[in-house]
């Protein structure tokens, strides 16, 4: 009998649906990186930084192949040595070329790095202040969901937030 009762019990428990009044949610976090006033102030400034470096790079780029150019008319008049030395000194010019692209290029992607992770810093507060006044369990990154209703996505509200308290973002 002891154990009907408990059984009856424990089957009513499991049957009645739970509800919280927490809930979990998704933001669309690369929308807000690249939509939000700061985004956008990031990808332009990181625009006109590569812009100015491709000029530069563009700019040397046609001083080596003027300088081989000359070097290549100049080959019946130049003695074999100083013809092999000037080719050296070109091939040295041209990896020296390769390496401050790469340099650059590399600097260019660790700016948009630290950027993105300031952006990210400044929009933890903002998640915080949004869960709790929202009563939200968890929030989860879009790309991470498989299926959800377009009512647990707050991108929209986070962007409106972002775009009022984040103006935007200096890069180093």
């Amino acid at each position: 009998m002891n154990k009907i009762f408990i059984s009856i019990i424990f089957f009513i428990l499991i049957s009645i649906p739970v509800y919280s009044s927490e809930k979990i949610v998704y933001l669309d976090v690369e929308k807000i990186m690249q939509s939000s006033l700061a985004g956008k102030s990031i990808v332009n400034q990181l625009q006109k930084k590569r812009e100015v470096t491709i000029s530069k790079l563009k700019k040397k780029e046609k001083d080596i192949i003027d300088k081989e150019k000359k070097l290549i008319s100049q080959k019946n008049v130049l003695s074999k040595e100083d013809f092999e030395n000037k080719i050296k000194q070109l091939r040295s010019e041209i990896s020296n070329y390769q390496k401050e692209r790469n340099k650059t290029s590399n600097e260019i992607a660790k700016q948009r790095i630290n950027a993105s992770t300031k952006l990210l810093k400044k929009l933890t507060p903002i998640l915080e202040e949004y869960s709790k006044k929202n009563s939200i369990r968890i929030i989860v990154q879009k790309k991470h969901i498989v299926m959800g209703k377009k009512e647990d996505d707050i991108t929209k509200d986070i962007l409106d937030l972002v775009n009022q308290k984040v103006k935007s973002i200096k890069l180093d």
